[in-house]
Parts: structure tokens; C-alpha cells; sequence
């Protein structure tokens, strides 16, 4: 799926500038906790999260994250859109909220793109 198509079926506002939006994303990832975004993403998903800070685009550069999705019409300040931009990291912010938009993207056909949790 290309990100514009994405952006389209989640109501998507982009933050970034310059960025490829017609990139393919090849799945997602749904965390607020970045160290599970690093444990269990796969590289080129979409990262869907509800934390709005610096970190978030840190983690995203470190897991070869294709986009960031705020939801909850959450907004990041403009040095997280700054760093986004230097990073070439699309933002994108919707006002669903984490619930709707995995389902949104799910039945659009995205996969999910997180390792299976290994208790062992």
C-alpha cells in the first residue's frame, strides 16, 4: 500500500514536508511504548501511537519505520516535525483514534508487521 492511499483511508492530515508519500509501506505497528516498537516491529511498517515526543521519531530512525501516525488528532511540536523532516520520517496525524485505525488499514488489506511475542 502507498502511503497516499493510506492517508486517504484513515482521514490522515500529513505533517512533513518533502517526504515520499508514495512509498510502499509493507504493514503496521501499534505501540506507545518504543521499546516494544523496537523489540517487535519489522522494518518499513507504519508506527501508529498516541505518544507525541522526540522519541518517537528517534525509534522510528533506529527501526526503519516508513511513517509515524498520531491518533487521536494528537499534534507534535515543531522540533518533532523538524527532526521528521531531517529524517525524511513522513508524519501523519488523524483524529481516530488506535482502535479504529488498525481496523481501518487491516480491512484495506495492510498486515500487521510486529513479531509474535515469545514468552520462552
Amino acid at each position: 500500500m502507498k502511503l497516499t492511499e493510506l492517508v486517504q483511508i484513515i482521514d490522515g492530515m500529513v505533517l512533513t514536508k518533502g517526504v515520499n508519500l508514495n512509498r510502499d509501506v509493507l504493514g503496521g505497528c501499534g505501540a506507545d511504548l518504543m521499546s516494544d516498537v523496537l523489540a517487535y516491529s519489522q522494518p518499513d511498517a507504519v508506527l501508529l501511537t498516541g505518544l507525541c515526543t522526540m522519541q518517537v521519531v528517534r525509534t522510528a530512525m533506529m527501526a526503519d519505520v516508513a511513517a509515524i501516525i498520531f491518533v487521536r488528532d494528537k499534534q507534535p511540536n515543531d522540533d518533532i516535525v523538524q527532526l521528521a523532516n531531517r529524517e525524511k520520517i513522513p508524519l501523519i496525524s488523524t483524529v481516530h483514534g488506535m482502535f479504529e485505525v488498525c481496523g481501518r488499514l487491516h480491512c484495506a488489506g495492510l498486515r500487521s508487521l510486529e513479531h509474535a511475542y515469545d514468552e520462552g
